[in-house]
């Protein structure tokens, strides 16, 4: 019986012992049993106490963070981190057009070895949302999430998504509203809070790491390199027009007669560039306008008819003698000319440009903006610098004859071709793939076999009959190749994200737009790869339709996702997060894509 009795006691101690050490410890395990959510409260506020369609206002989260806890800023200094982000769920009607989050400051902590951006007591994230003239109902909730991670100074909790509902009323445009929490707007100022992630691309990190001398040199070269996209092509025909025909000999009028042509490049795209920093945006959503297209193809055949011969373009004499000209090469038809030339080539080079139109846009300076694009414009416009410049060598162009002829009228095919093929754009942009192979048919056979001039000339006639039979079977093979199949997509639908998410699927999305030149490369080059299917076959693969660059639902998919032009090619991990180091903007080949590829697939 006393053994007994002794060994209760001795349970009855060893209970109380194992409840002291429990409540001893009981602070670290209900660390560990709390969520980031449970030390973060959410409260939300508006500048106005109604809302009048066609107007725009602005929200507050207001972030309580519990004492002795906080949480990552919104641009952390480690990649292990997870940032505190504000996702705004797309509703027709009502347009987010920006969010700024508070900076953060440096705290030393007892688990990171330097010192980490954080956020702690209260903090403040500003909304700026445009509501639709349009938008229907009298009452209506905007609904998001917050992704936090909190972390105390020895460890860091698993990072938790808060939602986030925020009730509005809304009256006419001409109703009478009333500024509300003024304390809070007022203290906002947009230099003083951080916008959304800044873009991180090549050009981007060009600036961070080699300075501004190295990336504007680098923005030269992209200039240099659009020279290649097939926009730009016409424009050699107009500056062989331009300048062939001069008959100035004096070396400094040459080289300054140049340079007011290329100033006239220069001129368009600088304008471009600052645009693009006090929008944010890309100059490619003006360009989807049928009217704007179809006033280049107008343009477009106009010239091809004076090449072959219809006519002759002039400026009127009252100006071109005030000028010191006599026709289009007097200094302003120069300057002017350049501008024109400018308008051929934006819709082609838009798109590869992303890159840097991004980070102008990031940056909001029109001073920087203009000179980016002006750098660009020079590299653009260095070719026919060099070509206006050494007039001799158009001088042997004969200024009669067949070959001149013949050489006109080949400007005249090219001319041709871009005007069809912005004319299709405008109003069948499907078929806009199928002009330039078709034109390289019909324009080869007959410059070379059809066109008249030189037939009893040996040389020319050997010349023109190689030349048609090189067009007619590169159009031949480029048609074959329009008929291979390609990636089969799905149509963009938030359901569908949310059920690869479920399953674990990542995602592949492409954004683009019936108007974007690219877009149809990707789809003719790229996504017919063998390689790129193999490797992508395990994606969701989504379409995403912008042709309507700035209607409300497109703009919501702009700013969800942050795509600032078309192509853009977004993959988003198994958990639904984007990979950002695999996004793909404009034209890349078929090595590129699954090379930028490699990581995710590892990874999943």
């Amino acid at each position: 019986m006393k053994h007994a009795q002794t060994l209760n006691t001795a349970a009855i101690l060893f209970l109380l012992i194992s409840l002291v050490f429990l409540f001893s410890r009981s602070q670290e395990f209900s660390s560990v049993l709390r969520s980031s959510a449970d030390n973060v409260r959410v409260e939300h506020k508006l500048s106005v106490d109604k809302v009048a369609r066609g107007s725009t206002f602005q929200l507050a989260l207001v972030l309580n963070i519990a004492d002795g806890w906080h949480i990552n800023s919104h641009r952390p200094n480690s990649e292990y981190l997870i940032p505190t982000t504000l996702e705004v769920a797309p509703k027709e009607g009502l347009i987010i057009t920006d969010i700024r989050y508070p900076r953060g400051h440096t705290e030393k902590l007892g688990f990171s070895d330097q010192p980490l951006d954080v956020y702690q007591g209260e903090v403040t994230i500003f909304v700026s949302v445009r509501v639709s003239e349009k938008f229907p109902g009298s009452a209506d909730t905007l609904k998001g999430s917050l992704r936090v991670q909190a972390c105390d100074d020895k460890m860091c909790l698993a990072p938790s998504v808060i939602g986030v509902a925020i009730p509005i009323s809304f009256v006419k445009p001409t109703a009478v509203v009333e500024a509300v929490n003024k304390k809070i707007f007022e203290a906002y100022t947009a230099e003083d809070f951080q916008t959304d992630v800044q873009p991180q691309n090549e050009l981007a990190a060009l600036f961070e790491t080699k300075g501004s001398f190295v990336a504007f040199i680098a923005i030269f070269v992209i200039g240099l390199a659009l020279n290649l996209t097939p926009c730009v092509y016409p424009m050699l025909s107009v500056t062989v027009s331009l300048f062939g025909t001069q008959t100035e000999t004096n070396p400094a009028k040459i080289v300054s007669r140049a340079l007011v042509y290329v100033l006239g490049i220069a001129s368009m795209y600088s304008i471009l560039g600052v645009t693009a920093a006090l929008g944010g945006g890309l100059f490619g959503s003006w360009l989807q306008s049928p009217w704007v297209l179809g006033g280049i193809a107008a343009l477009m055949m106009g010239l091809a008819l004076s090449s072959f011969g219809v006519y002759q373009i002039q400026m009127p004499y009252w100006l071109t003698s005030r000028l010191g000209g006599t026709s289009t090469t007097g200094i302003l038809g120069l300057y002017f000319s350049g501008l024109v030339v400018g308008v051929f080539a934006a819709p082609c080079i838009g798109p590869p440009v992303i890159a840097l139109l991004t980070f102008v846009g990031f940056k909001g300076d029109p001073l920087f903006g203009f000179w980016a694009f002006f750098v660009l414009s020079l590299g653009l416009g260095f070719p026919y610098l060099i070509l206006g410049t050494f007039s001799g060598l158009l001088k042997k162009i004969p200024r009669s004859g067949d070959w001149l002829t013949w050489v006109e009228k080949v400007f005249g095919v090219v001319l041709t071709t871009g005007a069809l093929f912005y004319f299709c754009l405008a109003v069948a942009p499907k078929l806009a793939v199928y002009v330039i192979p078709a034109m390289s048919i019909l324009g080869g056979a007959y410059l070379g076999f059809l066109e008249p001039s030189g037939k009893t000339k040996k040389v020319m006639h050997e010349v023109k009959l190689a030349f048609g039979i090189v067009a007619v079977m590169f159009g031949l093979y480029t048609l074959n190749t329009l008929r291979e199949e390609g990636i089969e997509w799905e149509p963009y639908a938030v359901d569908k994200l949310e059920i690869a998410k479920e399953n674990q699927q990542p995602v592949m999305m492409d954004f683009y737009a019936d108007w974007c030149i690219p877009c149809l490369e990707l789809d003719r080059k790229t996504f017919t790869d063998h390689g790129v299917i193999q490797s992508t076959k395990d994606f969701l693969r989504l379409k995403v339709d912008l042709t309507s660059f700035d209607s409300p639902a497109s703009e919501a998919l702009r700013k969800k996702y942050n795509i600032a032009g078309v192509p853009t090619i977004v993959f988003l991990r198994s958990d639904g997060t984007e990979e950002t180091g695999a996004r793909l903007v404009g034209f890349v080949p078929p090595d590129e894509f699954v090379e930028r590829l490699k990581p995710l697939l590892s990874a999943n």
